[in-house]
């Protein structure tokens, strides 16, 4: 088992719901074959050491799972009668730590930390046969990670290559007020379509969450750049070299410079400056203008490109009757004073979608958490194309 940084096994990268497409997308311009695509990830056959380079580049996954055995059991003591088998003092030092995750679907067990325990039971004692000393586990997931998926009698062992997840890109330091996920914020403008060659706009910009990744996928910096740990570096066999081989490519390509604009506007002083101050840590603060101004008085500049709007969907902040206002405003701003771009907008609120005015050419399902979510796309043509002029919906 010691092998497995070399040896190509079953790897799952899991992301959120809705998110898959973009995941595939962005395994495949790695130069990687999916093998399968699924609701909620990708599989692959891949080495240990082709699970690094996935765990610095993604970023629409949250894990990057390596499969270490797969077999069936019943019950909660067949599943350690299995995995005291495996040689887990090749793959965890006596003297670490580790932790254990799990997805369980199983009829004799009704929680699941009961299986992560009887998985932490058969490692230790495993370990401490073979070195009379026990390593160390518990809940936080800094150090080595096993991953358990049973279903029914089918059980898989994984090791979490990732332990924290990926979808926090790192950078983001101060959340500011109902953050878009970055995984999320890199989905949605993976769905736009952006040539990252032409304008990006973010107005009611929040904490920039939108505009930073934008400024990211244009400069190509890897969320790899920002983190320093990941689980599989507390795995036997891990050869740091492999990984700053990688982190020395990363920092290679990156673009320092772009012409066209990233702009991010807010009303609040103190978002435009959480923004600001997140986009220092992402090393992009120079590459996006920052504007405190309302929505509506945001410059829009020539040359056409993206407008993007996450707006609060009711559901956590704002008046509804005041958010239907802001929603009209929204439609008004994109159909007089965007032509020429494609606007979106990022809404869990259908009610308040229909406040907008503007007919959707597309609605793209997303996710944020477990809210349904839709990112409307509006064809803003401008004058040169009169046979498709914006279309205005009645309410």
């Amino acid at each position: 088992m010691n092998q497995v940084f070399n040896t190509p096994s079953k790897v799952i990268i899991t992301c959120n719901k809705r998110l898959a497409l973009y995941l595939q997308q962005e395994v495949m311009e790695l130069g990687f074959k999916p093998i399968r695509v699924f609701s909620t990830g990708v599989e692959l056959n891949l080495s240990l050491n082709e699970c690094i380079r996935l765990n610095l580049n993604l970023r629409c996954a949250s894990q990057v799972l390596y499969r270490l055995h797969e077999f069936t059991a019943e019950n909660a003591d067949e599943l350690h009668r299995e995995l005291v088998k495996l040689e887990w003092e090749s793959l965890i030092d006596f003297s670490g730590y580790f932790s254990v995750t799990s997805n369980v679907d199983n009829p004799t067990i009704t929680t699941p930390l009961f299986a992560n325990l009887r998985v932490k039971d058969a490692i230790v004692d495993r370990i401490k046969e073979k070195h009379k000393i026990r390593p160390d586990s518990g809940s936080d997931y800094t150090k080595a990670v096993i991953h358990l998926y049973w279903k029914n009698e089918n059980a898989e062992i994984y090791i979490d290559t990732s332990g924290e997840t990926l979808a926090k890109h790192s950078y983001r330091k101060i959340p500011g007020k109902a953050p878009m996920l970055e995984a999320l914020a890199s989905g949605t403008i993976h769905a736009t379509g952006w040539d990252k060659k032409s304008n990006f706009v973010n107005p009611m910009c929040g904490s920039g969450t939108l505009a930073i990744e934008a400024a990211l996928i244009a400069t190509k910096r890897a969320p790899g750049l920002f983190r320093m740990n990941y689980s599989f570096m507390h795995i036997l066999g891990y050869d740091e070299e492999v990984f700053f081989a990688e982190r020395r490519a990363l920092k290679d390509q990156v673009v320092k410079q772009i012409d066209f604009k990233i702009i991010a506007s807010d009303i609040s002083e103190d978002a435009v400056d959480i923004s600001e101050r997140n986009a220092r840590t992402a090393g992009v603060d120079t590459l996006i203008d920052f504007v405190v101004c309302d929505f509506a008085d945001t410059q829009i500049p020539e040359g056409g490109g993206v407008i993007m709007f996450n707006p609060e969907y009711g559901e956590r902040l704002g008046v509804h009757s005041k958010l239907e206002a802001t929603y009209k405003r929204i439609g008004d701003f994109m159909k007089q004073s965007c032509k020429g771009y494609k606007g979106y907008i990022f809404t869990g609120n259908p009610d308040l979608a229909k406040k907008i005015g503007l007919r959707a050419s597309k609605r793209i399902e997303f996710y944020n958490g477990k809210l349904d979510c839709r990112l409307l796309e509006y064809e803003l043509y401008d004058g040169s194309k009169r046979e498709k002029p914006v279309e205005v919906v009645e309410d």
